[in-house]
């Protein structure tokens, strides 16, 4: 019997969430939407439903929330986990809380935690406030996100402004007391009439601790950290995924690139130093009509299969303003990823089986131009980063990775990990 339910607001993140899952001990699914009745979940611990709703307006995510509680409810899941951004990419109008008050009326629960920490990436909360490394998310490079700036670190207030709920915080002492402290933390606040608490961690021990006090409750929010300590407190027991090498079809390797964040920048120069092939897409020249997939495709073709083949529209910000000030940031964005999903659809009849896909909203348009329906995790490339191998559709070694995660070097050396 499924025992968590989970809903993830975009593809990317629903695969680093069900990494977390599977490296604690459960036996997971991972969706592409809602799951398929015919899709066998039977031996699955948890499944994890990616949809696309992190930028959508709030009704519409809220209604895709609902229809995936009601699915995974359906199937026996006792418990519902929603998964936002570690960097909690939202607007004021939402989309978290609408989608959080959503989930407490589907399970009629009136009280939740929101954490998306995640140390191993540099996430922390503290005093209710949202750290990217050593600075304030609204001094890191998110407070300039086309689609969602982040100007304000404080997410009491934050999610204040997004819910008609009462916000609270439960602070690190707290936390660091441990589980029983931070459930008497809970009662106190739900005493006060608060519906959501913010909750701090700074370190792994914190989201464990989180995670076995949220045992109980109905309805869990935040990054896939908050995850850690839930396996755990079902009886099942960690174990390792680094380092491993998964099975994977024999064919030709390719990266597709959405992501103008600062990590996918600097994975696009050092594949680049490495010799990858590589095309540009220039959105201002794909929107004039001067080049479209076919192109692309035939570039493709004329490359070799020695080396993986890069393409990319990541930009630095400058450049990334002033195709924003032509096009808007939606319709830039749709553009690229329109483009990479017609590419990506191409791809598997040209012989290619191993793909790298970079950025949340890329990967979600690009898997839905594959068919592919369903994942297994396999290792994790870095934190948050797996390969999966798809279930349903092509067969395929997909890695779709956060365009915030993972190191330089990751584009160069993922595929060490495939056999």
């Amino acid at each position: 019997m499924v025992r968590l339910g989970c809903i993830a607001d975009d593809l990317t993140g629903a695969t680093d969430l069900a990494l977390m899952l599977a490296r604690e001990g459960m036996n997971v699914v991972q969706t592409a939407g809602v799951p398929d009745r015919e899709l066998d979940i039977s031996e699955a611990d948890a499944v994890v439903v990616a949809l696309k709703s992190r930028t959508i307006p709030a009704a519409a995510a809220v209604a895709q929330a609902v229809r995936a509680a009601e699915a995974l409810t359906g199937a026996g899941a006792r418990h519902l986990f929603f998964k936002y951004c570690s960097t909690f990419d939202s607007t004021d109008d939402g989309n978290i809380g609408p989608v959080i008050e959503a989930l407490l009326d589907v399970t009629g629960s009136d009280f939740t935690l929101a954490c998306p920490a995640f140390p191993a990436n540099g996430r922390t909360v503290y005093r209710g406030h949202l750290f990217v490394g050593d600075v304030l998310l609204s001094d890191s490079s998110m407070k300039d996100h086309p689609l969602t700036p982040m100007r304000d670190s404080n997410l009491v207030r934050v999610l204040g402004r997004q819910t008609r709920m009462s916000v609270g915080l439960v602070g690190y002492e707290a936390v660091a007391a441990g589980p029983e402290a931070l459930k008497a933390a809970f009662a106190d606040a739900r005493a006060a009439g608060h519906r959501i608490v913010v909750v701090d961690a700074i370190t792994d021990a914190h989201l464990r601790a989180i995670g076995a006090a949220a045992h109980d409750l109905a309805v869990i929010t935040g990054g896939s950290g908050v995850a850690m300590g839930l396996p755990g407190a079902f009886g099942l027991a960690p174990h390792e995924r680094t380092g491993q090498r998964m099975a994977a079809p024999t064919g030709r390797c390719a990266i597709l690139a959405g992501s103008c964040s600062a990590a996918t920048r600097g994975q696009v120069a050092a594949a680049l130093a490495a010799g990858f092939p590589a095309f540009k897409i220039d959105p201002l020249v794909l929107s004039a009509g001067r080049l479209s997939a076919a192109d692309i495709l035939d570039w493709i073709a004329r490359q070799s299969d020695a080396r993986p083949l890069l393409v990319y529209s990541s930009a630095d910000p400058d450049d990334l303003r002033r195709v924003q000030e032509k096009l808007g940031p939606a319709a830039a964005g749709e553009l690229v990823e329109q483009c990479l999903a017609d590419v990506a659809r191409a791809l598997p009849g040209r012989g290619f089986t191993r793909l790298i896909v970079a950025g949340g909203e890329t990967s979600g348009a690009v898997v839905a131009a594959l068919g592919v329906g369903a994942l297994r995790i396999g290792p994790e490339i870095a934190p948050g980063v797996p390969w999966t191998r798809s279930l349903s559709g092509a067969d395929l070694a997909l890695a779709l990775k956060s365009g915030n995660f993972g190191s330089p070097d990751l584009f160069v050396k993922a595929w060490d990990l495939l056999q």
